[in-house]
């Protein structure tokens, strides 16, 4: 799914597109078809759903497909989903968050049990990983759209924990819980975002090696095919070169 805290920006290899970008689609079909089930049809007065149909437009998702993924949310009345976290470790120890979007838990524990092992690696508690993470949301804005000193005095108006620009684009960091919030007070003044997501974002990052990170990938790619995971987080620097 789109992010950019986690893997997401690893390149896989050619001739697996077509079959991962349907998979991409079918995971943010089911975010929206949630967001609409739990709240308004209309993302103007629904945050989340809102937030799901920009990152597939950011996907470049089908508008047919966004309008058939919301409608399925009257049609689909008897099937709920639950949205899961789980926590483990993969191979080399490095640690994991995988959020869920599942209707039956049982088969998503026992499948993500079944990769970390495989991997050399386990599934643990709740709590045995996140604190090596912060929970928060995640704001990315190309350079061009505006400028350092408004950006960075907008977010922190609004009320936003850190305001950063790079090469590439300004990032915004929030509190989960402001980050609709914050996140509607931007739009106002930038119409698209590069990125938005809520992330788990490491506290501290584990240098591994290039051997290390082609285990970790392999296990991050398991873990991407099963439909009911949404996100996959790792304190872990990648290498990929």
């Amino acid at each position: 799914m789109a992010g950019h805290s986690h893997w997401a920006g690893i390149k896989h290899k050619k001739g697996k597109q077509d079959k991962e970008r349907s998979k991409i689609f079918a995971k943010l079909s089911r975010e929206i078809t949630v967001a609409a089930k739990l709240g308004a049809k209309d993302p103007d007065s629904n945050p989340r759903l809102r937030a799901a149909i920009q990152a597939s437009r950011q996907a470049n998702m089908p508008k047919d497909n966004i309008t058939r993924a919301i409608s399925k949310s009257e049609v689909d009345v008897n099937k709920n989903y639950e949205s899961l976290r789980y926590e483990g470790f993969g191979p080399h120890n490095v640690a994991l968050i995988i959020e869920t979007l599942t209707d039956n838990k049982n088969r998503s524990a026992s499948n993500i049990r079944t990769i970390l092992q495989k991997s050399g690696g386990r599934l643990g508690e709740t709590g045995s990983t996140s604190h090596y993470f912060m929970n928060c949301g995640v704001l990315h804005i190309e350079k061009n759209k505006i400028s350092e000193d408004k950006i960075f005095e907008l977010s922190i108006n609004a009320g936003a924990k850190d305001c950063v620009s790079n090469n590439d684009y300004h990032e915004i960091i929030t509190e989960r819980e402001d980050f609709y919030k914050i996140k509607s007070e931007v739009e106002k003044n930038v119409d698209v975002f590069l990125y938005s997501g809520i992330e788990w974002r490491p506290l501290n990052y584990l240098d591994i090696t290039k051997e290390q990170s082609n285990d970790v990938i392999k296990m991050l790619e398991t873990l991407e095919e099963d439909d009911d995971v949404q996100n996959t987080f790792v304190n872990c620097n990648l290498h990929t070169e």
